[in-house]
């Protein structure tokens, strides 16, 4: 007859595993979601929580209001298991410091899930100069998305700030919470630009098969980007 294992000896339940992808989704199209997608896969998340910026710091502001753009990603994601559509930076006063919500995220989860921010290669190389970069990496890991149309050498400050943190797979960056960095190739690779998008929306063109049906309906029916 076999005993049960004792709380001691029992394996204790994986930690969480949760990622952030902010951004201003400024429409979110199928880019967003697809990377949104392949990183839960890749990474064997349990969420990835996008979170629409209120007022970025190192860009102009963006024409549609956040609760605008919020909607929006709601309506992209729809039922898609494991995505979050995440509103925190709406309701918080001042720019929106990716530190600060990584900090409201890692209080919720506690000290042990697995945190990621994920980010495309195009702010990856502006991170040296974000608010309290080195506070990042104390709260989460940073996993780069490469973008098939970026290529461009690191910054010598960004250099610095990485230095003896990058990983070569996601097993290794998951045995810690916090600290690393990963390069990730995700197998879509969807060249599709938000500045692509409003621009042909302004001109009137065409934005199906760039923008999940709700999006485009959604945009098209409230005269969204037109102007």
């Amino acid at each position: 007859m076999h005993l049960p294992l004792s709380a001691q000896e029992a394996s204790p339940p994986r930690p969480p595993r949760l990622a952030m992808l902010g951004g201003t989704f400024d429409p979110v199209h199928l880019g967003h979601l697809r990377s949104a997608v392949e990183l839960r896969e890749a990474l064997a998340l349990d969420r990835v929580h996008m979170v629409p910026a209120s007022v970025p710091p190192l860009r102009g502001e963006p024409r549609v209001s956040p609760e605008q753009r919020l909607a929006l990603l709601r309506l992209g994601i729809g039922d898609t298991p494991g995505l979050v559509a995440d509103p925190r930076e709406l309701h918080r006063e001042g720019p929106s410091f990716s530190a600060d919500t990584l900090a409201s995220l890692r209080e919720e989860v506690g000290v042990e899930a697995r945190l990621v921010m994920a980010l495309g290669q195009d702010a990856f190389l502006r991170l040296a100069d974000w608010h309290e970069p080195e506070r990042l990496f104390v709260l989460a890991h940073l996993v780069v998305i490469d973008r098939p149309d970026h290529a461009a050498p690191l910054p010598v400050a960004l250099e610095a700030l990485i230095a003896g943190r990058e990983v070569d797979s996601p097993q290794t960056l998951m045995a810690r919470p916090a600290g690393g960095l990963l390069r990730l190739a995700l197998p879509s690779r969807m060249a599709i630009s938000a500045t692509q998008v409003r621009r042909r929306l302004a001109e009137g063109r065409s934005v199906r098969y760039l923008l999940p049906e709700a999006v485009e309906r959604h945009l098209l029916a409230h005269d969204l980007y037109r102007h």
